[in-house]
């Protein structure tokens, strides 16, 4: 069977569209602090969204808003990599906060989306203080055993060599 120029020509177009399709891909969200869904009794002092690519610096936008509609993010958002994290002001209304994000990468489509989170406050807000850890006094890594040696040993010599000299400048006194 004869292979004719149009089926190869064919055939050669094919490999190359094959060969220069890059794989699809889209910037989607990896994890959430606090988790999208669940409750915290602790108030968060930030919020964390991280995605599969890299972030631009700037243009991005984390929202957080109490069950009034009310803001409680501090507007500080930074960017490192593919985390994004935005302050919040102390939260001490119980009740569902929504985060809403706009996340822009590089060649990638806008990331947007809300998410709930519940706080479940405590009757008293009392600050975390800071609890001291007790710790093992730390042994030496080796023995300063041949250290002292070697310093007794500098010592005796300065000694003797001190007392030569004496000696000495004493005989070159006597012979003048």
């Amino acid at each position: 069977m004869k292979i004719t120029r149009i089926s190869r020509f064919l055939g050669v177009i094919a490999i190359l569209s094959f060969l220069g399709m890059s794989s699809a891909s889209a910037n989607s969200l990896i994890t959430t602090l606090p988790i999208s869904g669940s409750t915290v009794t602790t108030a968060p002092t930030s919020v964390t969204l991280t995605t599969q690519v890299a972030l631009l610096a700037d243009a991005n936008d984390i929202a957080v808003t109490d069950a009034a509609g009310n803001r409680v993010d501090d507007g500080t958002l930074t960017i490192n990599e593919a985390t994004a994290t935005v302050g919040l002001k102390p939260l001490v209304d119980s009740g569902i906060y929504s985060v809403t994000y706009f996340l822009y990468a590089e060649g990638e489509t806008p990331l947007e989306g809300t998410f709930t989170f519940n706080f479940s406050a405590p009757s008293v807000i009392t600050p975390n203080e800071p609890t001291p850890i007790p710790t093992k006094s730390q042994i030496p890594a080796s023995s300063s055993w041949g250290t002292n040696v070697f310093i007794v040993f500098i010592l005796v010599a300065a000694f003797f060599v001190l007392v030569g000299l004496s000696l000495y400048a004493r005989k070159l006194f006597r012979d003048r």
